[in-house]
């Protein structure tokens, strides 16, 4: 009966450690998530000469949208390589999400793109949650209201889930050519991605269509 006791007794303290060391990691997983857009201000942007945004994002109910386009994109002050970047976004047209961006007056040449748009049943490299120009997304897990996204960026390799499905996992090196994707396709980048910049800033695309946003943040990884 004794035996059965110190079994049990060590079993349990060690499925307590354990619980303690999960709710350890999930809480440090938490701090290490920085705000870029928490409903209040636009502090963490800038415009793409350091300035502050133009006045067509505008700031309603926790949600900055772009009601004035052609008012210029929103740029992290901060550049990030390896990270988690989760948001929420809806859209009645075209924009991106711009990550990695190492030239901000040459963003397509210098950094990668998620397509932001409204979905659409043909899947192609344009299509909403692909790599813009060089990978299309698995499926559409888009809806015509707001979508949650988790873009990773680690090393070489981009996973893009949206609305809990992946539909993004690319490996950077795959794309040893300029102009030309894995599969023989064209695109348009003069550099081949594997050479992209690994480390930038992260954009919200002005395209000249009504887009906003809402919980913006990111985890370095």
């Amino acid at each position: 009966m004794k035996r059965w006791f110190r079994w049990t007794t060590t079993g349990l303290l060690t499925a307590l450690a354990m619980v303690l060391a999960l709710g350890l990691a999930r809480a440090d997983d938490e701090d290490n998530w920085l705000p870029l857009f928490d409903g209040s201000d636009l502090s963490a942007w800038q415009n793409r000469d350091g300035g502050p945004p133009g006045d067509g994002w505008v700031i309603e109910d926790h949600v900055v949208t772009l009601r004035n386009p052609r008012t210029g994109y929103l740029w992290t002050r901060e550049q990030f390589g390896d990270f988690v970047l989760e948001l929420e976004y809806k859209t009645q047209g075209n924009s991106g999400v711009f990550f990695r961006t190492g030239n901000l007056r040459d963003h397509v040449q210098t950094g990668l793109e998620m397509q932001v748009h409204r979905p659409t049943d043909n899947l192609n490299r344009g299509s909403v949650g692909g790599i813009y120009d060089a990978l299309a997304p698995s499926k559409n897990a888009a809806t015509d209201g707001w979508n949650h996204v988790v873009l990773q960026a680690r090393g070489s390799r981009i996973t893009i889930d949206m609305n809990g499905e992946r539909i993004i996992d690319a490996d950077l090196d795959d794309w040893t050519e300029p102009r030309r994707n894995p599969d023989g396709s064209p695109n348009k980048y003069r550099t081949a991605l594997k050479d992209f910049p690994r480390e930038g800033y992260i954009g919200l695309q002005d395209h000249g269509d009504v887009v906003s946003y809402r919980n913006i943040r990111i985890r370095p990884l």
